[in-house]
């Protein structure tokens, strides 16, 4: 299709890059049911890594197969499937270019607690070349005592993949000792690990979707000072979106724990009132029974086009 002027607007956001990236930015902007509207709707599935294939493939026992989940975000017509480098491979070679796909190069797991969180990084920027990738996907735990070796590979591979045309889509979750709870999805805390991975070089920023708690005293009093708005969910992800180089990154936002489809779709319309570019909609969408979740799916992008 021809490039719309919302694409073209986005695209002039990241001047720096070179031709091949910004022709994967585009493929991604122009794949699927949102193609040229500037907004994004992923099938995230590295919950087997993370969480176990029983907790997360169970409810639908067909997530047990490669196949399933990128053939649910083509019958969904989503922008884009990201995975880890096993499902990647296990479907790159059988639907050649019928899906933009994302490959996730660090992973944890449930089996062990450690002090530090921290994922191993299980692919390459290599590897996301040779399955003809549009781009890679890298985790960082703002507020994590590993923070800073998580950071310094970050922008290694982040160079790495801009040298091949790649797009970065950093998913930014904080974490730590010294955030509770609460603090991982407050307000200021989403907001400044948006930035953190903006500047850190990051195309795509991925958060989950803020609280009304500030967990930094020092920033409640600028909040508190200057009225920030925060009451509702729409307020506090214009504060991500603006975090974000004034919303000149794309940010995106996570479905996060299982939910029933009426307060997703509230919550998506909230993101989408705050100037959110999208969901990346993984377990919420995969263990609903196929139709259920290409619904499901169809519904979120129908709420993003509005």
């Amino acid at each position: 299709m021809a490039m719309t002027d919302r694409v073209r607007e986005i695209l002039s956001w990241y001047p720096s890059d070179n031709p091949g990236t910004r022709t994967n930015l585009y493929r991604l902007m122009n794949h699927g049911r949102l193609a040229g509207t500037g907004k994004l709707v992923i099938l995230p599935v590295d919950q087997g890594f993370e969480h176990g294939p029983v907790r997360s493939f169970q409810p639908n026992p067909g997530g047990y197969d490669p196949d399933y989940h990128i053939q649910l975000a083509i019958d969904a017509g989503c922008n884009a499937y990201a995975a880890p480098l096993g499902f990647i491979e296990a479907v790159a070679g059988k639907f050649n270019g019928e899906m933009p796909l994302i490959l996730k190069l660090n992973n944890s797991d449930t089996l062990a607690k450690v002090p530090a969180p921290m994922s191993a990084i299980t692919g390459s920027v290599k590897d996301a070349v040779r399955l003809g990738c549009v781009g890679i996907g890298y985790t960082i735990y703002p507020g994590s005592g590993a923070r800073n070796k998580m950071y310094e590979d970050l922008r290694e591979l982040t160079e790495e993949a801009k040298a091949h045309g790649l797009v970065v889509v950093t998913w930014s979750y904080p974490r730590g000792d010294a955030l509770s709870k609460d603090g991982e999805t407050a307000v200021d805390v989403a907001g400044y690990a948006a930035q953190i991975a903006c500047q850190l070089g990051a195309h795509i920023v991925k958060v989950k979707p803020p609280k009304a708690h500030i967990a930094q005293p020092e920033a409640k009093k600028v909040f508190e000072k200057f009225n920030i708005p925060t009451a509702t969910l729409a307020d506090r992800v214009k504060h991500v979106v603006q975090s974000c180089f004034n919303g000149r990154r794309i940010v995106i936002f996570s479905g996060g724990e299982a939910k029933g489809t009426a307060d997703l779709l509230a919550e998506v319309q909230g993101l989408r009132d705050g100037g959110a570019f999208g969901s990346i909609m993984g377990r919420n969408a995969f263990q609903r029974p196929h139709d259920e979740a290409v619904k499901l799916l169809q519904d979120v992008m129908d709420i993003f086009a509005k």
